[in-house]
Order: structure tokens, then sequence, then C-alpha cells
């Protein structure tokens, strides 16, 4: 009798368990006390609901600079099939803004300013073990595209400014640096090439996440660089953004500076320098095919409404 009760409580243990294992994984948004350990969230369905709801996806490991990208990459390709609109790497990081704010302050100087000097800033981390990052429902996801899409970037030569608009509201305004009036041998064109950055229209044709690094003067690769401190670093891996303009990729790029006191002046070999919080920031409102204007404008209102004439640094007048 006993014998035949201890068979029978193994069968039921066996049917429960049995149970658990089939049972399907939930698409609602985990609370922080019901969601699973890191790494373990995997979130299925065949049928996307006309509305999709909130996900959270949470960081299983600390996420260095050096391999921000790869983790990203997987993030989006995991839950893409989950929402009915285009993941993206640029749409994922606008519903979570603060990672902006987290890469922006890599920025070797904004480090600095802190008394932390850092030799390698791709060892620095980015993305936490727990954070948590939003996933965007149907109608935020689908806004924020909209809002990619209605992006506009403004450079004006002589100002030395690179603005960002969404639709007719201006977003940012950074520093710049421009290109050189004048004609110089380039090894990387085997030519003699105008050093002055080209106006016109266009658009963004290329992201550049982990750029090599060419003096374009003699054409040898570097690895290095010394800055305005004198103290030298690895050159940091942040994404270099190339434009068409005018119909021509002529290699002018959006790229930052290791050398910010170089803002504000005709210092480039064409392209247009930024620092290295203010590329971060550029490079998620520049996703391919965003319009562009490169434009030499004289004359310009400053903040009282009144015109301001500005040096012709190019003599094109």
């Amino acid at each position: 009798m006993v014998k035949s009760k201890v068979i029978l409580l193994q069968l039921l243990v066996l049917l429960m368990v049995s149970c658990n294992v089939n049972r399907p994984i939930s698409t609602e948004r985990f609370s922080d006390s019901k969601r699973p350990s890191p790494g373990k969230e995997v979130v299925r369905q065949k049928n996307i609901p006309k509305k999709a709801r909130p996900l959270k996806a949470y960081v299983d490991r600390d996420i260095r600079v050096a391999n921000y990208f790869d983790y990203m990459d997987a993030l989006v390709k995991q839950y893409d099939s989950l929402v009915p609109y285009s993941l993206s790497e640029h749409v994922l990081v606008h519903a979570n803004p603060w990672i902006m704010d987290t890469l922006a302050n890599t920025d070797y100087y904004r480090q600095m300013a802190k008394d932390s000097f850092v030799y390698d800033q791709r060892k620095m981390i980015v993305l936490r073990a727990n954070d948590s990052l939003l996933i965007p429902d149907t109608e935020m996801g689908k806004q924020l595209i909209t809002d990619m899409e209605n992006t506009l970037i403004v450079v004006n030569i002589p100002e030395y400014r690179l603005r960002i608009y969404q639709d007719s509201l201006l977003l940012y305004t950074f520093p710049i640096r421009v290109g050189q009036d004048r004609k110089r041998y380039l090894a990387m064109g085997d030519r003699v090439t105008d050093l002055r950055t080209k106006t016109g229209k266009g658009k963004i044709v290329r992201l550049e996440r982990d750029p090599s690094f060419y003096n374009p003067v003699t054409g040898k690769r570097f690895y290095v660089t010394r800055r305005d401190d004198k103290k030298t670093t690895i050159m940091p891996t942040i994404p270099w953004i190339e434009t068409e303009i005018n119909g021509i990729r002529n290699g002018q790029m959006i790229h930052p500076t290791t050398n910010p006191e170089t803002l504000g002046k005709a210092s480039s070999n064409g392209c247009i320098g930024v620092t290295e919080a203010d590329a971060w920031i550029i490079y998620y409102h520049a996703p391919l095919n965003t319009p562009v204007q490169i434009r030499y404008d004289l004359d310009i209102l400053d903040e009282n409404g009144e015109v301001q004439k500005l040096k012709d640094i190019y003599n094109y007048q």
C-alpha cells in the first residue's frame, strides 16, 4: 500500500514538471519583481498585435565601448521581430536617451574635467549589468522613426556651427572646425586637393562605427593621438559620418576631433570636426539618408535679431 502511494506521488510530480516546461513565456512587460535573471529573458510570439505593448530588455553584463555596437546589434536583432515597426539602433537609443548622455560623457576632456585620465576610451563601461532598456511600443516606435525622417543637419561654414533641426525646431547647435583655405597634396588621394569644405545639399551615405585612422597627407595609419593638454591616448572609437554633397562623395566627413582647440577655425583637410561628446549626439541624429545642407552664409541674425557680418574665411566675396 505504501509502495503504491509512493509511485502515485512520483507520477504527480512528473506531471507537474512537464506542465511547467511547456508553459509559454509571457509577452507582458516584466516588473522588477517578476523579471527573469539577466541574460535569461527571451520573449517570443508568433502573431504581433496591432499595438504591441512596450517591453524591457535587461543588460546581462557590463558593456564597454569596445563591444557596445555588437551588443546593440544583437539586441535589435532579438527584438525586431516582436514589434510591428522597423526597430533599429537609432530608434532604441532615442527611446532611451540616457544612453546618448552616457556615451557623450566618455569624451576625454569631460573625463579630465573630473580629474580622470582615460588612456583607452574603449575600455569605459557604458551599459551596466541590470540596466534596463525600453523597447518602444507601436505608437512610440513609429513616432521616433517619423521624427528621424524629419531631421535636417545644417552647417554654416564661416559661422563654424552645425545645427540639427527636427521639422522647423532647432534641437542642437554645435561648434565645429572646417577645411583650410588652401590646396595641398594628399597621399590618400594622390593629388593636390582643395581643402576647403564644400557647400551644397546632400545626405548621409555612410556610418563608419569602427573607423581606422590614416594621415591624409602621408597616407600612413596611426593609432594614438596627442591631445591639447600634450598627453597621448589611444584614438577613441566614435562613429564617423560620411556625406554626399551635390551628388558627389568626396570623402567629406563629420567626425570627432581629439583637439577641440581647433574648433572655430579653418584647420581641417576638408572634414567637419566636432567634439567627441557632440559626435555621439550627431551620430544618433544622422541615420542613413538624413538630409544635409552645407552653407556659406556671411550674414546671420544674432540673438537680438540683428544682422551680424561674418568673416569671409574663404574669400568668396
